[in-house]
């Protein structure tokens, strides 16, 4: 096992949960702790329970039937801090729609599953099927023991799970509005305000960005915005003859100027015809988890088949601000979870690659089983879908203790 010696982040909360709000006339006993005693004192209480029983979290999952698939992004998710979160403390009960208060099945075992993972006391493996149950009611074609896709897995989850949380209970009507005199700022966050009015819960909070899309006529040099908002990136993998593949060279493919031609010319709103153009992506609103979708998988009319190619992508510090909308973003991300494939297009195997939020470690969970991996065999040619979490911003209230 791992030794203690760990970065852990200490959030100091500005009214601590502990102590009722005060009573006229009435003070507290005894004085207000200082920061550096908060800090030991939380430090000594992580050490005590660490010393007393089984770190939490590293519990493995039972396979049903090739369902490695979900397992995988099953660790993935329970191993992001604030969803983890908010399912510990039942907070999903508080936004349950009304419309789904009576059949929110699903965000209820997946809450009750994160939980087990994380409050047994013997670290011994647990069945999902409770949880399988209702994503394949949501989700008929997780029905039966076939191998399924990770990522579109994932995809259907989060959407079954905003679903039943989303705070909006009236969708009001779409608006008819002109936003071509709106600066691309402007319109980008017009475009967001209005998305939130319909789709707004704590999944959206955590997954869901904004794309921008730009697409410029080539002949009277016209440009028109489309802002759409993204759970995921699906991200080309980048092919050379010589030299490693990097995260940035994937990336840097999917926004490149790609030419619209023949059949895909689009129709420009100056010209008043169909015209070749250019088209660019970027992303305009960077969310707190970043999922990057590696297309390993491609179609063709003859067979499915694999790229294994290796993609070496940074573990902290994934710098993004060259992918921007806007220039002055400089946003930083650290990674804490990968859902592995081995194998090739007819048949493999998935597993995860975790980082512990409590303990700071990584930690492979090849269903039922887990043990410690370190940062550097986080890296493989197996990566398939990455999950990145937003780095604070430097001087936050967010502190970082060694011991």
């Amino acid at each position: 096992m791992p030794s203690l010696r760990h970065s852990y982040t200490v959030t100091v909360p500005e009214e601590p949960a502990a102590f009722p709000p005060d009573k006229p006339g009435m003070r507290r006993k005894s004085p207000s702790l200082s920061r550096s005693k908060l800090v030991s004192t939380f430090m000594g209480l992580i050490i005590n329970q660490a010393k007393n029983k089984s770190p939490q979290g590293l519990v493995g999952l039972r396979n049903l039937g090739n369902t490695c698939f979900m397992n995988s992004i099953l660790q993935c998710l329970s191993n992001t801090p604030e969803l983890r979160d908010y399912c510990l403390r039942n907070r999903h009960r508080t936004d349950l729609s009304s419309s789904c208060a009576t059949s929110a099945a699903l965000m209820e075992e997946f809450a009750k599953l994160t939980q087990s993972l994380w409050t047994s006391v013997n670290n011994e493996a647990v069945s999902p099927s409770d949880f399988r149950s209702q994503i394949q009611r949501f989700a008929p074609k997780f029905v039966g023991c076939n191998q399924q896709d990770a990522q579109e897995f994932l995809r259907f989850l989060l959407d079954g799970l905003h679903n039943e949380v989303n705070r909006v209970t009236v969708c009001p009507k779409v608006p008819v509005e002109d936003f071509d005199h709106l600066s691309d700022d402007e319109k980008g966050k017009r475009m967001w305000s209005m998305y939130l009015e319909r789709e707004d819960s704590k999944v959206v909070d955590l997954f869901v960005g904004q794309l921008k899309s730009s697409v410029t006529c080539t002949v009277c040099g016209f440009r028109s915005t489309v802002f759409d908002p993204f759970w995921d990136l699906s991200i080309p993998v980048a092919q050379k003859s010589s030299g490693e593949v990097t995260l940035k060279d994937c990336l840097r493919l999917f926004t490149k100027e790609d030419v619209l031609d023949g059949e895909e010319r689009p129709t420009c709103n100056r010209c008043k015809a169909r015209r070749k153009c250019t088209k660019r992506f970027s992303i305009q609103k960077f969310p707190q988890i970043l999922v990057l979708h590696l297309k390993r998988f491609s179609d063709s009319n003859i067979r499915t088949s694999k790229l294994s190619t290796y993609v070496n992508f940074p573990v902290k510090e994934l710098d993004l601000r060259e992918f921007a909308s806007e220039s002055g973003e400089r946003p930083s991300y650290n990674l804490y979870a990968v859902s592995n494939h081995s194998g090739n297009a007819l048949g493999g195997h998935y597993t995860a690659y975790c980082k512990n939020p409590a303990l700071g470690e990584w930690y492979s969970y090849n269903d039922s089983r887990v043990s410690p991996v370190s940062s550097g065999q986080v890296r493989s040619s197996n990566a398939y879908v990455l999950f990145y979490e937003l780095a604070p911003p430097p001087h936050s209230k967010y502190q970082t203790c060694r011991l």
